[in-house]
């Protein structure tokens, strides 16, 4: 039982990691999973042939889900996906809860579901994660604001992506500040609304990030 229960209506920074700190995506394959899971299982509806999706965007960069099924997911889903970040052994995503319970079924759909395709293609079995997923409420705009820029600011943490975060694939940063790749499917609007541009969102962003290196480094 969550010391806070989850409120209908309101906003919440969702995080999970690695059971023991491992690794959850090891290929690009991974990843592109979770990115459908997370995408896709916003409702109840139940989708067929999760792997051919897989190839497809491997192949494509897309993918190729019906529209008349992602209209049906968009206008019974139970959650609302703000952003997302995911990372080598942990993941970040900012959920809106639209139904009683959307949120913890959302998330036991996704973290049940990729852990039973990771243990399926390694041959292994046990937990993934690191216990049930961690959810802090939103309270605020301003807390809104601060969550969105933390998790479009973690990729600094990986090689090579310091002062590219915006270009990261495994992140809606680019949603953000260039074409949103998902449509309805990723409500930006709520973030976007507040500032004047695009760019000027970007710019929020980034010396976010930059104020938080200060502030570890003092």
């Amino acid at each position: 039982m969550r010391k806070e229960p989850i409120i209908e209506g309101e906003y919440y920074h969702i995080l999970n990691r690695g059971n023991n700190k491992q690794l959850i995506f090891k290929d690009q394959r991974d990843q592109i999973r979770f990115l459908f899971l997370i995408l896709y299982l916003q409702s109840p509806v139940n989708l067929r042939n999760i792997s051919r999706q897989v190839d497809c965007f491997a192949k494509n960069g897309s993918f190729k889900v019906p529209k008349d099924v992602v209209e049906e997911i968009i206008n019974n889903r139970y959650v609302e996906l703000v952003s997302f970040t995911l990372m080598p052994n942990h993941f970040h995503l900012i959920v809106r809860e639209l139904k009683e319970g959307g949120i913890s079924n959302y998330m036991l759909r996704i973290l049940g579901g990729y852990t039973k395709y990771i243990n399926t293609k390694n041959e292994i079995s046990g937990h993934l994660f690191q216990g049930t997923f961690k959810s802090v409420h939103i309270k605020d705009d301003p807390q809104l604001l601060y969550s969105s820029a933390y998790l479009h600011n973690n990729v600094r943490e990986l090689k090579n992506w310091n002062g590219k975060e915006h270009l990261y694939p495994w992140s809606s940063f680019q949603d953000y500040v260039k074409e949103n790749r998902w449509g309805e499917l990723l409500k930006t609007d709520i973030i976007l609304d507040q500032f004047l541009n695009k760019e000027k969102y970007k710019s929020f962003v980034q010396n976010s990030g930059a104020k938080e290196q200060v502030s570890k480094s003092e």
